[in-house]
């Protein structure tokens, strides 16, 4: 009897997930149904497989999604997180097994009674970040903790960047997810993390100032800047008696100090629209958080406002994105200076179709063994293929159809809402994982302890 896989969504994450289903659609029985509000935009893609229907669904038309989600056994959903409640109701309502690469929402939360009524496994964040992070990081540390040992310290780093053969521009750096994330990163409050025993903050406007190095080996150095709080997943990970505790999003070494710039501009700000910006040149917008002169240039005011030297490669890179042209013209109109700015970057900072990117994430972890200080460094590194074949759609897409098929063969049971940080869950994603290239590399070095630094020149 086949099994019917839903997956609500098919955004550019989900190249792999599809094909690892649909290559696995034989010897496991599977039917998989895509629905997606423009079936137009994916269909053409996709081979033309006998296991696999492609569906107009509009999330927000009841009637469709019902009908979808009743028919099927299994539903993944691969929307934007804010509209995977909608989905889960009805998953409760029709009693199927749901799996997002999402992060938990309160809304999610207050089904968990439900789904435990039921026999449901309602699995979240079992991506790349979240996902691999905690199951990678509760493997590392189960295994010191089996053996007696003592953790003093857990720093965790992950970045979307683009691969070193593709890596053309001098910010090292292009759109490998959502645009709108990465511009609006750090926002909504301070940074919050513990540092050898004590709290921490980083406001906003010092976030990108205050970053630690490392050196993953063979591709470089790389900074992190901390993710707004540290401290989510503490006693989830059984840290609750960690002396350090800091994650934290990657970069190339120098994204950070640049980055600052439009900081402290105010160009990431999504607080309130700028009037007429439809048909502005990226000259006006950057004069618009500038003082008023009747003589000095753009150019001028913004080296002198910001500090920059003339021979600074900072002034390269805002030269790089033409940020003093005329020629280009904002497309949006009344839009927030955050938006304009995700514009402007889109149009230098987009994949090109041969394009690779390059997923790194890094573990470091202090502990205490027999009275010895110890130090785990655990690194993996993912390059992608193409813009739709990327590491980014191959670390989200692979482990949460790993899940999924695991959750169909009754391998993973415990029902409820949950993330993936039991042994039963990430043992066999994580081995799974190595046959598609995903793996970690770890090592035993000196014990350093917490490396956190002030860039503030």
């Amino acid at each position: 009897m086949l099994r019917k896989i839903l997956i609500v969504g098919a955004g550019k994450s989900t190249s792999y997930l599809i094909d690892y289903f649909l290559e696995k659609s034989e010897s496991e029985k599977l039917h998989i149904t895509i629905g997606d509000i423009n079936p137009k935009a994916i269909s053409d893609r996709l081979p033309n497989h006998p296991a696999c229907t492609i569906v107009k669904l509009d999330v927000f038309n009841d009637e469709e999604r019902q009908k979808a989600i009743s028919a099927s056994t299994i539903v993944v959903s691969m929307l934007p997180a804010r509209f995977h409640f909608l989905v889960a109701k009805d998953s409760i309502t029709y009693a199927k097994h749901l799996i997002t690469a999402s992060y938990v929402s309160d809304e999610i939360k207050s089904l968990d009674k439900q789904a435990k009524e039921k026999g449901l496994v309602f699995m979240n964040e079992v991506g790349l970040d979240p996902g691999i992070d905690h199951m990678s990081a509760m493997h590392l540390l189960d295994n010191i903790r089996d053996k007696g040992g003592k953790i003093l310290l857990f720093e965790s780093f992950t970045g979307g960047l683009v691969a070193p053969e593709s890596d053309t521009n001098l910010w090292n750096y292009k759109f490998t997810w959502n645009p709108r994330n990465v511009v609006l990163a750090g926002q909504g409050g301070a940074a919050k993390f513990i540092q050898e025993g004590t709290y921490k903050y980083i406001p906003y406007h010092k976030l990108f100032r205050r970053t630690e190095f490392f050196t993953v080996p063979g591709y470089g150095q790389f900074e992190g800047y901390a993710n707004r709080d540290s401290l989510n997943y503490r006693e989830a990970y059984g840290l609750k008696d960690v002396l350090t505790l800091y994650r934290g999003t990657l970069r190339k070494v120098g994204f950070s100090k640049a980055w600052d710039m439009f900081v402290q501009l105010g160009m990431t700000d999504d607080t309130y629209t700028i009037e007429n910006s439809l048909g502005m040149n990226y000259r006006e917008f950057v004069n618009l958080f500038l003082p008023y002169s009747p003589t000095d240039s753009v150019e001028l005011k913004l080296r002198y406002y910001l500090n920059i030297e003339q021979d600074d490669i900072i002034w390269s890179k805002l030269v790089e994105l033409n940020l003093f042209d005329t020629n280009n013209k904002i497309t949006l109109d009344n839009a927030t200076p955050a938006q304009i700015l995700q514009e402007i970057l889109e149009n230098s900072w987009s994949l090109s179709e041969e394009d690779k990117d390059m997923i790194i994430m890094y573990h470091k972890i202090g502990y205490e063994l027999d009275g010895v200080k110890h130090q785990i460094d655990a690194n993996m590194v993912v390059l992608g293929e193409n813009k739709n074949y990327t590491a980014m759609a191959k670390t989200v897409g692979l482990p949460t159809a790993i899940a999924t098929l695991l959750v169909l063969n009754k391998k993973i049971t415990t029902p409820g809402v949950q993330i993936p940080l039991k042994k039963e869950v990430y043992t066999p994603i994580l081995k799974e994982l190595e046959n598609y290239g995903i793996l970690f590399n770890e090592q035993e070095v000196p014990y350093v302890g917490y490396n956190l630094k002030s860039t503030t020149s």
